[in-house]
């Protein structure tokens, strides 16, 4: 259309009675509000109120027990909660002493040659530390069983503390662990003229720092003895020149003391720029540092987060080592045992955040935290444009729960420019006859268009016959019938959530790394049905959904219920996807009839290099499998088996390799990120 032929007055007069019916929803919310706050005002200056502080409080606690019951969704989830931390407790005797190397281990170690030995530098950062603390570290370091390591440290300790700092670590510089084979000690050690901060301090340690490879250690805590080997070991076998690995918490002295575990999933962007995951302990290339800067002073506080992101942008090979490697003391003071101590670091973080994105071209987006935690981000970006959304629902049947569906889309959106495209195959009854009438005549005919896959010749057999059904046929044909720039693939079961969904799935979907983005879906419950999508987790060993049958307000395994992050894949439930990719994969795989065409779809658009999305803050219902039934017996369980064969054979090489955002070390059998406790021997030598 050219702009001669667009009628400007009617798209005027449109905005304005939309902007009118939203200032008027604005004022009647204003008055509300005014009213509540005039009675609660009354409410707390009342000398009744006053005095029932007490009682109030004991009230609160036990409001609070009893959310915390329910976030688990029922007593059966408290009890499955309970047996998570009965399997995580059994898994932490693993991850401690127990797991450093046998002598036997060690030998072999130590006398491991490889094609490269590059010198890795540690840098540390002394700041008042105590000898305890200060032991501890050197300690770790001394034991590696890789040798060729240098221990950087610049102290800039007050004068109180400096003496006795000083002392340890120039007794630890004359021992023969210390050495280098030609007698030269590997410990350098620097006492600055003044406190710097972290990230002061730690630039003059890299001052010191002759290392091809340079880590980053904090002074209060511990590294596992093998963690130089591994990674060194990823050097020569991936060509790392960015390694990290999973970490533990503990309190105390005593590493066996474990608070939490982080295992983490491979490198994954959405997830850093809403959470620093990676963290500790990170070795990188020192060429990544040409042309930028260690730690950046502006951003104390989460200096780490800065550096990580500017660090992996650079990286070309990005390595996870999905073994516990690090131990991070929790003491009071330290960021491990609470954010609170270190409040200033919730802006810095957001503000490396921001950085981050600014230099990828993002002008206009909003950092806010989220419920599970201070320094875990809600990234908002920028909708461009008012792009045209196809919204695609197969259907056969099932009039009550198309309209719940349709009515939901219609009266929770904000997002106007879309259109709804029922693709019709197989119904006979009158009532959805009646439905399919209402909509072609009723208020939403401009909206809803409904086709018939059966009317049209080519969908039929050669003998005029209705061939079985296949979903992947359907959604194709009803994509191919629609004409929005954005497709979304929407089951008939779901009702609509949150108010500007579209728009969160569609900040994702603009994005030209991204593939498929899909919403969080619930069961009428409020449990949890879809979270994203992981390989080859559950009986079969194709693929599941994560947090699978948790209570909706879970925070999830380190709070991934609660921020954006990339995944394997995501369900055609609710799945948008832009038309140029959909159709640049091939739209969905006709060979998987009903089963895992998603998935496998999604996989599709990760093998041409896009990310898939899993956003929380999508969010709907989810009536599963009303319209064609669960797979568990019968034909429908033959059918599923033959398909998830296939699914298996056709991608065995990336299910060999495992879920990239699902850390091996975690049950396949259990959709709770419970550890795999059994195989933990297994893992230990990979």
């Amino acid at each position: 259309m050219s702009e001669k032929d667009f009628d400007f007055k009617a798209a005027y007069e449109k905005e304005k009675l939309k902007s009118a019916d939203l200032a008027s929803r604005i004022a009647e919310l204003e008055d509300k509000n005014s009213e509540l706050e005039f009675k609660l005002s009354r409410i707390k200056n009342n000398p009744i109120w006053k005095a029932s502080t007490p009682a109030r409080n004991a009230m609160h606690f036990t409001i609070r027990q009893i959310d915390r019951v329910r976030n688990q969704g029922s007593v059966k989830g408290v009890i499955a909660k309970l047996k998570y931390k009965q399997i995580e407790k059994k898994a932490m005797t693993h991850y401690g002493t127990e797991s450093f190397p046998t002598p036997e281990v060690r030998k072999e170690q130590e006398e491991a040659v490889f094609a490269k030995m590059p010198k890795i530098s540690i840098l540390v950062p002394l700041y008042n530390t105590p000898e305890k603390f200060l032991r501890d570290m050197i300690e770790s370091v001394l034991v590696q069983t890789y040798s060729n390591w240098q221990l950087c440290l610049a102290d800039g300790s007050d004068d109180e503390h400096v003496g006795l700092v000083s002392q340890i670590v120039n007794e630890y510089m004359k021992e023969e662990r210390a050495l280098d084979k030609e007698g030269n000690c590997k410990i350098s050690y620097k006492k600055l003229e003044k406190n710097e901060g972290i990230s002061g301090n730690t630039n003059h340690c890299l001052e010191l720092a002759e290392g091809e490879y340079v880590g980053l250690f904090d002074h209060d805590d511990i590294l596992h003895p093998e963690v130089l080997y591994w990674y060194v070991k990823a050097i020569n076998e991936e060509n790392a020149d960015y390694i990290y690995c999973d970490e533990t918490t503990f309190k105390g002295d005593d590493i066996n003391k474990m608070i939490t575990m982080h295992f983490k999933p491979d490198y994954a962007i959405d997830n850093l720029r809403a959470n620093n995951y990676i963290c500790h302990f990170s070795v990188f290339k020192r060429t990544l540092l040409e042309g930028t800067e260690l730690f950046r002073t502006k951003f104390d506080g989460s200096q780490d987060h800065d550096m990580i992101l500017r660090l992996t942008d650079k990286a070309e090979h990005i390595v996870h080592i999905p073994k516990l490697l690090y131990y991070w003391r929790s003491h009071a003071g330290s960021v491990a045992s609470d954010i609170s101590a270190k409040p200033y670091a919730i802006e810095a973080a957001k503000g490396a955040v921001a950085d981050h994105l600014r230099r990828h071209g993002y002008d206009h987006f909003k950092i806010t935290s989220t419920r599970a935690f201070e320094t875990i981000f809600k990234i908002s970006y920028e909708v461009v444009g008012t792009p045209k959304v196809s919204i695609v629902i197969p259907n056969c049947e099932h009039a009550e729960d198309l309209r719940r569906c349709i009515d939901s889309i219609y009266e929770k959106s904000v997002y106007d420019n879309y259109e709804i495209i029922v693709v019709e195959n197989g119904s006979k009854g009158s009532e959805i006859k009646g439905y399919y009438d209402e909509l072609k005549s009723g208020a939403l005919k401009d909206i809803v268009k409904v086709v018939d896959f059966y009317e049209d010749k080519s969908n039929l057999n050669p003998d005029g016959s209705k061939p079985k059904f296949n979903y992947s046929k359907v959604v194709n044909y009803g994509v191919k019938a629609s004409d929005g720039e954005y497709i979304i693939l929407l089951n008939n079961d779901t009702k609509v959530i949150t108010v500007n969904w579209i728009e969160e799935l569609l900040m994702y979907a603009q994005r030209a790394d991204v593939g498929a983005v899909g919403g969080k879906l619930y069961f009428p419950d409020r449990k949890i049905q879809h979270a994203g999508v992981v390989l080859k987790l559950g009986a079969h060993r194709t693929a599941g959904h994560s947090h699978y049958g948790q209570a909706g307000m879970n925070l999830g395994y380190m709070g991934r219920l609660c921020y954006a992050q990339d995944v394997s894949a995501v369900t055609g439930a609710c799945l948008m996807v832009s038309r140029k990719k959909y159709d640049e994969v091939g739209g969905l795989d006709e060979t998987f009839e009903v089963s895992l065409n998603d998935v496998d779809f999604c996989l599709k658009l990760r093998e041409k290099g896009y990310l898939n999305v899993f956003t929380p803050f999508a969010e709907m219902f989810h009536y599963e499998s009303l319209s064609r039934g669960l797979d568990l017996e019968g034909e429908n369980a033959k059918r599923y088996e033959d398909e998830s064969e296939h699914f298996r054979t056709k991608w065995k090489e990336v299910l060999d390799k495992g879920d990239p955002y699902y850390n091996p070390n975690f049950s396949l059998d259990r959709s709770d990120y419970s550890l795999n406790v059994e195989g933990y021997s297994s893992l230990r030598d990979k």
